[in-house]
């Protein structure tokens, strides 16, 4: 079989990490058909999107740096079928345990391309496309998050089987993409004999202080992200009665297309600027998120996603850039990985916290109360990244002294 030349290899790869992203936030405008079919609560509709995040986390614990020793190909083209695996189990679901097992294949699949997916994005770029490589990867992951609901969403509103077409045509898409995908030259040079081994947490002790703050931010900002992805629907629901599928997912999508608008339209910000000014944009998205619920304001609730998505997507890649910046290369996959840990216990274990105190305060209360949580979480770690900022500084003039 021919390789696929440099510069459609290249764009086969982003095609496949744009696709298997979509297909992790296909469900959010479903969850309400599948409420009504199902007949369960709020915290379940919680519990299964965070089963999501559990996939991730196990993926990118046990198999972050496979891809480092069998290839970068092998590995895309393994969550690739994973991701059309849960198609199949989701176009199959006839009760709730089975959501819960799509979800869980489905966050195994994104947890496989988060890391495996960025790196080949950026070894396979064409000269002309290495520069911005970075970007591209991020577009193709936070681009397909927000893409999914919407996709979905006009799906919904356009054709039939609200619960079964929009898996049935990413599948369809899916098997296309792999059918090229197989044909990409490999990035890494294997070597015979490689093991496979589990990937290792590792922060070292020069990168710790601007980890924590990194951390808390990442760790707030990914817990917005969940709880929008989960619970939005209900939440515009509130502020416009009778709202329909596209209307329904506009919250999540305006948040996620904001993270990555933020993302490339400030690249050339510096970075202690560029990371602060993130956590104050999701401190101030957060806090106006509380008052929009509070309110049942769709507009203010469109408001506070453009400034709390932004803020995340700054303040995350911006961080871990930052922790990056500190550190050797050889240390840069497991601080890297220990980073997307935190990441994705922010998305499952708040989020199933909110829905459980759902069910005695009320959705409106939690929801005020975590986005404030979410707000003073923000702020925390500005503070301490302004005073790692400020000791690096120091640290650096008196060397130089």
């Amino acid at each position: 079989m021919r390789p696929l030349a440099p510069r459609p290899a290249f764009a086969t790869v982003v095609a496949a990490f744009l696709v298997t992203m979509i297909a992790t936030t296909l469900p959010t405008p479903m969850y309400a058909y599948y409420q009504e079919r199902f007949g369960f609560s709020l915290t379940v509709v919680t519990v299964i999107f965070a089963t999501y995040a559990v996939g991730v986390l196990a993926a990118l614990l046990v198999a972050g740096r496979w891809s480092d020793a069998v290839g970068r190909r092998p590995l895309l083209l393994a969550g690739l079928a994973l991701s059309a695996a849960s198609d199949v189990v989701f176009l199959l679901a006839g009760d709730t345990w089975v959501l819960l097992v799509g979800r869980l294949v489905s966050g195994l699949s994104a947890g496989i391309y988060v890391g495996t997916a960025t790196a080949a994005v950026l070894e396979s770029a064409t000269p002309d496309w290495r520069r911005r490589a970075p970007l591209v990867a991020t577009a193709a992951n936070i681009g397909g998050l927000g893409l999914g609901p919407l996709v979905a969403a006009v799906l919904i509103n356009i054709g039939p089987w609200p619960v079964h077409l929009s898996f049935a045509m990413h599948l369809g898409l899916a098997l296309a993409v792999a059918a090229f995908l197989v044909r990409v030259p490999e990035t890494v040079d294997v070597q015979p004999g490689a093991r496979l081994e589990v990937a290792r947490l590792e922060v070292p002790p020069q990168a710790r202080s601007t980890f924590v703050g990194a951390a808390i931010v990442g760790f707030a900002g990914f817990g917005v992200l969940g709880l929008m992805t989960a619970v939005s629907p209900r939440f515009v629901g509130r502020a416009e009665p009778g709202a329909g599928p596209v209307l329904s997912v506009s919250i999540v999508v305006v948040l996620l297309l904001s993270s990555v608008a933020a993302q490339v339209l400030l690249t050339r910000v510096p970075l202690d600027a560029a990371v602060n000014l993130g956590c104050t944009l999701l401190a101030v998205g957060t806090a106006l998120l509380a008052l929009a619920i509070a309110r049942d304001s769709l507009p203010l609730l469109l408001v506070a996603s453009v400034a709390g998505g932004s803020g995340q997507g700054l303040s995350f890649s911006k961080g871990l850039a930052s922790v990056l910046a500190k550190i050797e290369p050889t240390a840069r996959a497991g601080t890297t990985s220990a980073f997307f840990v935190v990441a994705y216990v922010a998305i499952s274990a708040p989020v199933v916290g909110e829905g459980l105190a759902s069910q005695r305060y009320g959705l409106v209360a939690t929801g005020v109360a975590f986005s404030l949580g979410v707000a003073a979480l923000a702020l925390v770690a500005l503070a301490a990244l302004v005073v790692d900022q400020h000791r690096s500084r120091t640290t650096a003039g008196s060397r130089s002294a």
